[in-house]
């Protein structure tokens, strides 16, 4: 019977789908019959050879399906290719004008770079072209949601992410001697960029190996809170101007736990360290020469500009400072492994350790990138939840209340357990990412073909998402102007769905999204969950001061107003 169903004429008569049904109703009898089978090797290896041909059957069967899916797939792409308008025909401000435009006098002179966009949008529609000048590929520029989701879901194995020339530059060619191909993710596009998140995912990624890190961030925590209280005026309860740095010092001194294994003492005892110090001066510059070398033409190419000169002087101090610090962390492991081998088997390795077992060089370049992409970030997406907090003080009572039932004194720590259980916090900072976004959008060069608002784009194109317009519009957020925490969390009323959820995935990613997705997401989110849950818990956040232009766009969005933030002393 089974040979009678496995028969190509059969089969062509009653359908290859009916013969599988059949099959599959009578070899689970047979299986299910211990009679059949029982003392039967005949049988046994009859039938082991019929599932055999049976599974081959199927394997070819899908391969067809998938086959002629594919066919129809490419057929109606390139109907559609064909039908979509030229990619000449994109909307473009011609070279000249632009550049006329960004001198002193013109439209773009004394904008910011967000403005910028916001001003082509407003000339050119939801979609343009910028061209190319100084050896820069041409941008395509677009607002479109639907355009976001077709760009990301066809990023390609290893997602193209255009920037960072002089980190590359300086890897790559400049100190190739020590970086020897290993580049890191920032830098990195490829299988290259493949192999070395490969590498690091399973380790940076795993929450299991962030929670290792809750009991010395909260210290940080604790710390932090004696440093505002020290530095604010005891009269108005108002921190200085230069608040900014303190946020830079508490992210610096949280990041460096995670990449460097090490507590540097910048909120305690060792601030003023000279080669800690050093450290956090240099890379305040790499963020600011950055802006320059990625952003300004790149006449650096051509001729080693003074900007790119001392770029490559700031990334040595960087390079030297941190390779000192991983050399002995490796020290304090091999010696904490030989003085006390039987109870090290008990504690779970650090980061860095984990790291270091997989490759040296691995481990240094991603403390690096760690505290090269882990320092203005955190400051940035932390000022924002400040300012929003500070702005909406019925919202920071709630998240005050779901705080303080967990953390019932000002001294109480966090376990996993408590961690977990505040969805109020997480949807605070949620909410705070859309209306201070970190960035204004995201950048891919385009794997393959595809079709934006109607257009023809071709594979290889650098395309510009901009999110950043979209953050005010009730279209994708109901009631976009107001802060509400509520619009991240399940509807109150049982089977009902929250009338103010975002009404579409693909507007915001203040993560980045997909592979290339920020690998230190887990710790960003960490630093600032446990951070702003102690200081609601100790302080009334309060902020004076008009927050409108509160950001500037640089690389990604920095304060550009004093933060000049009151905290008053919670009484209990």
């Amino acid at each position: 019977m089974l040979k009678y169903f496995l028969d190509t004429n059969i089969r062509s008569v009653l359908g290859r789908t009916l013969c599988n049904k059949l099959l599959n109703k009578m070899v689970t009898t047979m299986i299910k019959s211990p009679n059949y089978l029982f003392g039967n090797k005949q049988k046994y290896s009859l039938l082991k050879k019929k599932l055999c041909q049976v599974r081959e059957f199927r394997f070819l069967a899908s391969q067809s399906t998938n086959s002629v899916r594919e066919l129809e797939s490419k057929n109606s792409f390139t109907q559609q290719w064909q039908a979509a308008k030229p990619y000449e025909d994109i909307p473009t401000m011609p070279p000249l004008k632009m550049l006329l435009n960004f001198l002193p006098g013109g439209k773009f002179a004394k904008l910011d770079i967000s403005d910028m966009f916001m001003a082509l949008r407003s000339e050119l529609g939801p979609i343009c072209k910028m061209k190319g000048v100084f050896g820069r590929p041409d941008m395509v520029i677009t607002h479109n949601p639907q355009d976001f989701e077709t760009l990301l879901r066809n990023e390609g194995v290893w997602p193209n992410r255009p920037g960072s020339e002089g980190l590359s530059y300086y890897r790559r060619v400049h100190r190739a001697d020590f970086f020897q191909g290993v580049e890191g993710l920032i830098a990195s596009q490829g299988e290259q960029w493949g192999s070395f998140r490969t590498k690091v995912n399973p380790i940076l990624m795993q929450p299991k190996n962030v929670r290792l890190y809750m009991d010395r961030i909260s210290q940080v925590n604790k710390e932090f809170i004696k440093r505002i209280i020290e530095i604010r005026n005891p009269n108005t309860n108002e921190v200085p101007e230069n608040f900014e740095e303190e946020l830079n010092l508490w992210a610096l001194e949280s990041i460096s736990i995670v990449a460097l294994d090490q507590k540097l003492g910048l909120l305690s005892g060792n601030r003023n360290n000279p080669e800690v110090r050093k450290l956090f001066r240099l890379l305040i510059d790499f963020f600011t020469l950055s802006v320059d070398i990625e952003f300004k033409p790149p006449i650096w190419k051509y001729y080693k500009t003074k900007t790119f000169r001392k770029m490559m002087k700031t990334m040595d101090g960087i390079t030297d400072i941190v390779s000192r610090h991983v050399e002995q962390a490796i020290d304090r492991i091999e010696k904490t492994e030989l003085n006390d081998s039987s109870a090290n088997g008990n504690i779970e390795p650090s980061v860095l350790e984990k790291l270091i077992r997989i490759d040296k060089k691995v481990a240094t370049v991603m403390a690096m990138d760690m505290l090269m992409a882990g320092i203005d970030t955190t400051t940035s997406a932390f000022t924002g939840l400040l300012l929003v907090l500070a702005k909406n003080p019925d919202k920071q009572q709630k998240l005050r209340e779901e705080v303080m039932r967990l953390l019932p004194h000002k001294d109480s720590e966090f376990d996993e357990q408590t961690f977990k259980n505040m969805p109020y916090l997480r949807a605070c900072l949620k909410e705070s990412l859309r209306i201070h976004p970190l960035a204004l959008g995201n950048a891919r060069v385009s794997a393959t073909d595809m079709i934006l608002s109607g257009y023809r784009v071709p594979k290889e194109t650098q395309i510009m998402i901009v999110y950043l317009s979209l953050i005010n519009n009730d279209s994708y957020y109901p009631r976009s102007g107001e802060y509400l925490p509520e619009r991240w969390l399940r509807s109150e009323v049982e089977n009902e769905e929250n009338p103010i959820k975002p009404r579409s995935a693909f507007v915001n990613f203040p993560f980045g999204f997909g592979a290339r997705s920020c690998i230190g997401r887990r710790i960003v989110e960490m630093e600032m969950e446990l951070g702003i849950a102690r200081l609601v818990r100790n302080f009334h956040v309060e902020f004076d001061y008009p927050t409108e232009n509160a950001f500037k766009t640089l690389l990604f969005r920095v304060p550009n107003i004093p933060l000049k933030f009151k905290f008053t002393d919670v009484e209990n």
